[in-house]
């Protein structure tokens, strides 16, 4: 009998011992470590040929590589996925899309970040590289994705100075009177044009050369490889060196996707966007002068100017936009 006893005490230990063994394997079975992957579609209005785009060729080999192709990146250039407001509220509700953007854009959420495009704001390109892998502009990044749901994964794309691109030739602000410039809709620019004597006209980027072309505008301002990329100067062939702006481009991502990756991926993302963007900066800068002369033997007119009345006129608009105290804090961190 108590043979009998023991002989059940032993089975029914071995049976639990067995049953949790399945579970454990089951559970494991159910939730495979690595096994899943993920898909992020980069939207642009820019070309394949933009510093920009090879930037993001960078930024998506890197990724694919360093998650074993876990995280595929996928690249739409030329506006193909739709408009940069459209993208940008997908996002925002979790789809898989990341938006090439800037401080303009980002500013309408918030306002601190649209300083980041103010005119003559920064007097280098080192010094604008300092502002914006900064603290004080992680801060505003992060006041978006706990606001927005929008995660900027670097800020670092330098794609240029913002030039005037006209019909006719302008040497001071008094030569924009009356005339009808192209600018994004952001409040930042559209103050800035106002400011140098001109009418911002808003229009989507690509939607600028026929306008160019039927005398919608009379002209827009861009930096040197979108003016390039989108041939304006076949419409517009004087292009004004004013460098009222300069350009500085994110990766945007929507915060719900981006939280549902494992954070080893989360990760990688950053570290790849701040290496792409650097490579920009640096294939835009070592591009330049070549740039400029395919231009000028197509036809354009490129011509330096003095600055010093652009940048009087355009004070007003860190008054307008009340950047005055922001603008204090950003000198400090530059060391002015």
């Amino acid at each position: 009998m108590k043979m009998s006893k023991r002989l059940i005490l032993v089975v029914l230990l071995i049976v639990a011992i067995l049953t949790l063994t399945a579970c454990g394997s089951s559970t494991k079975t159910q939730q495979p470590q690595g096994d899943k992957t993920y898909t992020l579609k980069i939207h642009m209005v820019i070309n394949e040929q933009d510093p920009v785009y090879l930037g993001y060729s960078e930024f998506k080999k890197g990724v694919e590589a360093r998650t074993n192709g876990k995280v595929k990146v996928e690249l739409y250039p030329n506006g193909v996925l739709g408009n940069d407001e459209d993208l940008l509220q997908q996002a925002m509700m979790g789809g898989n899309v990341a938006v090439n953007s800037d401080a303009g854009r980002l500013g309408v959420w918030v306002p601190e970040i649209g300083i980041l495009l103010a005119p003559y704001l920064t007097d280098s390109v080192p010094e604008m590289q300092k502002l914006v892998k900064s603290d004080l502009v992680k801060k505003w990044t992060t006041d978006l994705s706990q606001k927005k749901g929008l995660t900027v994964l670097s800020f670092n794309y330098y794609t240029g100075s913002r030039n005037l691109v006209t019909k006719k030739p302008i040497n001071g602000p008094e030569d924009l009177d009356g005339l009808k410039i192209r600018t994004p809709g952001a409040p930042v620019w559209q103050e800035t044009v106002k400011a140098m004597g001109a009418s911002p006209v808003v229009l989507p980027w690509t939607e600028t050369y026929p306008a160019f072309e039927q005398g919608v505008i009379d002209g827009a301002e861009a930096q040197d490889p979108a003016t390039y990329g989108a041939r304006l100067y076949e419409v517009g062939k004087y292009i004004t060196k004013t460098g009222h702006i300069q350009l500085w481009n994110c990766l945007v991502v929507g915060t719900k996707w981006f939280e549902q990756l494992p954070k080893e991926y989360q990760q990688i993302l950053i570290e790849e966007s701040v290496k792409a963007g650097d490579f920009t900066t640096n294939k835009l800068l070592s591009g330049q002068k070549e740039l400029e002369a395919k231009m000028a033997a197509a036809g354009a007119v490129i011509k330096e100017i003095d600055t010093k009345p652009f940048k009087q006129k355009t004070e007003a608009v860190y008054t307008k936009l009340n950047y005055q105290e922001l603008r204090k804090e950003v000198n400090k961190l530059l060391g002015k």
